[in-house]
């Protein structure tokens, strides 16, 4: 199987996997809303290149996906540059799983990380895909917390 992984630039494309991704991942079908808010963040971030998004192709069939979001932090001892890398919408449909795409497309975004100098890559992740991550070189960080979502917070 060849696989080959492109940056996407196009709108409509990005915003079909997407909505794959939501619906696969977080088993949810994404309201209008969400899906005008993905349109506006991909319009934003595609555009001034604070987002770089990839479609693996198996063979010449589009199979997976992946994005990063490259942001700044400030400097420090674990991070020099501030500059930050979070993979994200990681996601290989069910038929091409277990082919080595998702190493592909983890390989492609670290690589591209590191060549817009960030000295920070992260992504959060399932217990199910952390062999992945693990086998690319991510290792899993203790004394991480995220607040609670407001949205299930009580008044």
């Amino acid at each position: 199987m060849t696989v080959t992984i492109r940056q996407r630039i196009a709108i409509p494309t990005l915003m079909h996997w997407r909505e794959e991704v939501i619906e696969n991942v977080f088993g949810v079908k994404p309201s209008k809303a969400l899906l005008a808010a993905n349109r506006r963040y991909y319009m934003k971030h595609i555009a001034d290149g604070s987002h770089i998004a990839v479609v693996a192709e198996a063979d010449g069939v589009d199979a997976g996906c992946g994005g990063i979001c490259l942001t700044e932090e400030l400097p420090s001892p674990d991070n020099p540059s501030g500059r930050c890398a979070y993979l994200m919408n990681i996601y290989v449909r069910k038929e091409y799983r277990n082919h080595g795409i998702g190493h592909f497309i983890v390989r492609w975004l670290v690589e591209k990380a590191r060549e817009t100098g960030c000295d920070k890559i992260y992504l959060e992740t399932t217990e199910e895909a952390q062999q992945l991550y693990k086998e690319t070189g991510f290792v899993v960080l203790p004394g991480i917390m995220k607040y609670a979502d407001i949205h299930d917070r009580k008044s």
